[in-house]
Parts: structure tokens; C-alpha cells; sequence
């Protein structure tokens, strides 16, 4: 039975950082036998942490859309593409447990620009970074994976990351491969796939993220005459241009990001549920707004935020 904090198989919890650090095991585990998890285990505690506000110098998450539930499902979704990859390909190079650990662990962190620093006094909300949060996180990156003994890799991880956003076109990102480029492809993908097939996508959009707009200054914007243009007037209007952003998402896809969401077909066998679940939606969506019904819009997401930092209670 389907639940709201269930990922597209039904069968981890998303709200769970336990719960997805476990499945991600079994995955690493099975691709590469005699592997250790502890790195992947010390990523996992240590996100955990910081979106609780647990973490020294940070505040606790406090953006809804881009929460832990999110980043748990992107980061789910990349090692689903990883193991697609290490088990269909043909003629082409592994990627390696090295790569499928730098992949996880920057699709784990790829939202942690949004998160606060305690030093930062100015901001309220963490939506106020979203037009540069992926620079942020990138900086992040930087500083942390030497702590987990990858610090040959955290420039790369800072280039990988800006797959995941918008501040510059991916054919500009910088790797230092086609191995690395297509581990971008696949952050960058898991990044849309595994937002827009969540049973919840609709009701974020419209309660969660346009807010997040608002504060972040994506709501509105300053034409060719200084003018102030609306793009989104409610989470009504964010939802009912959805679709359209869906056709734009899907040509991203396609076409910048090398089609690499193809191999969750792999990983689940011919079915690829993150585009079953992301269409399903968008149908969803097509009726909403052609009947201008928004009260069909009835499922309630997982709150996940705290209203405190842990280290104040």
C-alpha cells in the first residue's frame, strides 16, 4: 500500500535517513562485494545531523520543499542510476564503488546550500539562497569530504553538483571525464525524476514551493524595462503551469543530461517507476487545471522540519 513518506516502489521511507543509508547499502554491497559502507554511513549520520540542527554551526532545515525528505528520495534515485549503469552497460567502463560513493555523497549534500549557518544573521529563511545554493553547496563539498578521506575528489564533487542547478549550463560544468560527466548526468536527473514522481509533488508545488519562490525572488522578475513582471501570482498559478515546466524538465533530460535516466529501467527491471509516477502526476495536474479544481488536491505531505535547532531545546 502506498504511503506519502514511501519512495515510487513502496518500500523505503524517505522520511528515514536510517532507512535510505540501508537500502543504499544493499545496493553498494551487491555492485561491489567486498566494500565497506563506513563511508557512506558517516555521509548519512552526518546529513542527518545537519538537517536536524544537530550539527555544529548550522541551523536546522527549515525550507519545506527542499527538505530531508527530498534529499533522501534524489539521493535513492541516483544509486538506483548507478546500478542501472554497473549492470546494463555494455562495452563502456564501470564507474566503480569510488564513484558510486562521490555520487551518492554529492546527491546527499546537493540541497545543503538552502541549510543556514549560524554565522548568518541576516537570513530568516533558507530560501533566500535558492538562486545560489548550489554554489554554496558546492563550497560545502569542498570542506567537507576531506573529513571522510575523499579530499582528492572534492573539486570534482564541486563541479558535480552544478548538475543539479541552474547557475550554469551543463555543457560548461567541468569534469575531468566522461566517467565523471556521466555521474553528473545521472545527479542531475535523479535530482527531477525523483521530485516530480512524488506521490506529493502537486501539493508541494502549490503549499511548499512557491512559497520557497516567493522568498527567493523566483516568483517575480524585472523585464527589458526595469519592469516588474509576475511569473507565479499563487501556488495555484505555480501549479498549473506544472506541465509546461514538466515538457521543460523532461527536454533537460533528454537532451543536457544524456537521456542517463533510462537505467532505472535497469534497476527495477524493465519499469522505470520514476517516469510512470512523474507522468502520472502531470495528468493529475492537466485535470486539476482544466476543471480549476484545486480541492482535488487531497494528500497531506510528511512534515519533516523542526521548529527548533536541537541544540536550543
Amino acid at each position: 500500500m502506498f504511503r506519502n513518506d514511501l519512495d515510487v516502489s513502496a518500500r523505503v521511507n524517505t522520511t528515514d535517513p536510517t532507512n535510505v543509508n540501508q537500502e543504499i547499502d544493499r545496493i553498494f554491497l551487491d555492485l561491489y562485494p567486498e566494500s565497506t559502507t563506513q563511508t557512506l554511513d558517516r555521509a548519512f549520520g552526518d546529513a542527518d545531523r545537519i538537517y536536524r540542527g544537530d550539527s555544529p554551526g548550522f541551523h536546522s532545515c527549515d525550507t519545506a520543499y527542499h527538505d530531508i525528505q527530498h534529499v533522501l528520495d534524489v539521493t535513492l534515485a541516483m544509486a538506483r542510476l548507478i546500478d542501472g549503469y554497473e549492470r546494463g552497460r555494455v562495452g563502456t567502463d564501470p564507474l566503480g564503488k569510488n564513484l558510486f560513493q562521490l555520487g551518492v555523497i554529492t546527491a546527499l549534500f546537493h540541497d545543503v546550500g538552502y541549510i543556514r549557518r549560524e554565522t548568518e544573521t541576516q537570513t530568516q529563511n533558507g530560501a533566500e539562497f535558492t538562486l545560489i545554493h548550489v554554489s554554496r553547496g558546492a563550497q560545502f563539498l569542498k570542506e567537507y569530504l576531506p573529513s571522510l578521506g575523499m579530499a582528492d575528489m572534492a573539486d570534482v564533487a564541486a563541479e558535480l553538483i552544478h548538475f543539479t542547478g541552474y547557475e550554469r549550463p551543463v555543457k560548461t560544468i567541468r569534469v575531468p571525464s566522461l566517467r565523471y560527466r556521466l555521474l553528473g548526468n545521472f545527479l542531475g536527473s535523479a535530482d527531477i525524476i525523483a521530485q516530480m514522481a512524488d506521490r506529493c509533488y502537486l501539493e508541494k508545488c502549490r503549499d511548499r514551493l512557491y512559497p520557497e519562490f516567493v522568498t527567493g525572488g523566483l516568483a517575480t522578475r524585472k523585464n527589458a524595462e526595469g519592469d516588474l513582471e509576475v511569473i507565479f501570482s499563487s501556488g495555484e498559478d505555480l501549479l498549473k503551469k506544472t506541465p509546461g515546466f514538466y515538457a521543460g524538465a523532461s527536454r533537460r533530460l533528454k537532451e543536457d543530461l544524456g537521456n542517463g535516466l533510462e537505467y532505472a529501467e535497469t534497476h527495477f527491471g524493465g519499469q522505470n517507476l520514476y517516469i510512470e509516477g512523474a507522468e502520472k502526476n502531470m495528468r493529475f495536474a492537466e485535470m486539476v487545471r482544466d476543471e480549476d479544481d484545486f480541492s482535488l488536491l487531497k494528500r497531506a505531505p510528511p512534515e519533516t522540519l523542526f521548529s527548533h535547532d536541537a541544540k536550543q531545546r
